[in-house]
């Protein structure tokens, strides 16, 4: 006769035997214990202090070609106003180059003339150029941009106080993204969140689930050498990577209609050292952690940072300094700097330097902490 679930008596003994048993394999168990209370942590000083909509101090160039007054009193009222941080004064040439490397949000320029016009009645026009690869981040400064002629220049021309027309004609060329799509900027940065997820968690599970059945150590102790086994557990990841980035772009392409003026070629050269380094650090999730559930829970712990600090949710520029430190730790935040400029900009190579040398350094780093946790493995 089988033994029913419930027994008859509900003994309260027992039942604090078994509580107790927990807290204890709980206790045990410090990194579970560690992911308890350090998520909730993290997101709340995340979304408390880190996430912000409406970014400010945002990085601006200027162009003066009529370096008069009142094009320096504008300036400094975009100073004052907080959404934007003087860089510097260039010329066109250099202000394009600093908004094709993502250095600058904005580039205003005072034509010729603005201080004659001003003076005459007459509006000049005000060029700000926009990199408009994340609309979010533009809109709440070019509104600020709007008010600023009247404030700036009513105390000093006469008329201005009951005007007609604004003293100055804004012309806001949003670059790369002239509608403010956000399916431009969302639809590229899905490459990097869904490498960052998929590639991180499948090699943490599979290479954890192998050491826990016991076939790793089985496999190893063949004839093939350690070098043969990981590169042969490693290259299926990275083909399923390549399929997923091509179907992502061919979405991209011909459902939303995301335009794509750089090379291909170099697009996959970065693709394919983002998804080693995401190789990288699963394998070294895989090292640390003693079952599939640690590996999910860090692979977690590194996603949810990872995918709040990098520019895809929110705008890195409105972020704090603190959290900008964080994010450029990041390959995530390197990685989707890298996809726009490539798809929306279409960057060469020569620009793209200062964003791979940082996803470089974190797998380097990665790959000597996994070596050193799994060395005894691989002996």
């Amino acid at each position: 006769m089988a033994r029913p679930f419930f027994p008859k008596t509900f003994s309260l003994s027992r039942w604090l035997g078994i509580l107790i048993k927990e807290f204890i394999q709980l206790k045990r168990d410090r990194l579970t214990f560690g992911m308890i209370v350090g998520i909730p942590i993290i997101q709340l000083l995340l979304f408390g202090f880190a996430i912000n909509s409406d970014p400010k101090h945002l990085p601006t160039a200027v162009v003066m070609a009529d370096p008069g007054p009142f094009a320096r009193a504008y300036v400094a009222a975009m100073q004052n106003s907080d959404y934007f941080r003087i860089v510097g004064s260039v010329d066109e040439k250099e202000a394009s180059d600093l908004l094709d490397r993502s250095q600058v949000q904005f580039v205003v320029t005072f034509p010729p003339g603005f201080h004659r016009d001003l003076v005459r009645g007459k509006a000049p026009t005000l060029l700000v150029e926009a990199d408009a690869t994340d609309p979010m981040a533009a809109g709440g400064a070019i509104s600020v941009l709007n008010k600023l002629g009247m404030e700036v220049f009513a105390p000093d021309l006469p008329g201005l106080e009951k005007p007609v027309a604004p003293p100055v004609e804004l012309r806001v060329h949003r670059r790369y993204n002239a509608e403010g799509l956000t399916s431009y900027n969302v639809v590229p940065g899905l490459l990097g969140v869904i490498l960052t997820m998929t590639m991180v968690l499948m090699t943490g599970l599979a290479m954890t689930r192998e050491r826990e059945r016991g076939t790793f150590e089985n496999l190893l102790a063949t004839p093939a050498t350690p070098l043969e086994v990981m590169t042969g557990k490693i290259v299926p990841y990275i083909l399923i990577g390549l399929i997923q980035v091509t179907l992502i772009l061919l979405a991209a392409r011909f459902i939303f209609d995301v335009p794509m003026h750089g090379s291909l070629i170099l697009l996959y050269a970065v693709v394919l050292l983002f998804i080693c380094a995401n190789l990288t650090l699963g394998i070294t999730f895989s090292s640390i952690a003693r079952n599939q559930l640690q590996a999910m829970q860090m692979t977690f712990f590194f996603f949810l940072p990872s995918m709040l600090l990098s520019g895809f949710m929110f705008p890195f520029r409105g972020m704090p300094e603190w959290a900008q430190v964080v994010g450029n730790v990041l390959p995530l935040t390197h990685f989707l700097i890298l996809v726009r400029g490539i798809l929306l900009k279409g960057n060469g190579l020569d620009m793209l330097w200062p964003q791979v040398w940082p996803i470089l350094a974190f797998m380097a780093a990665v790959l000597a902490l996994g070596l050193k946790t799994f060395r005894r493995t691989l002996d």
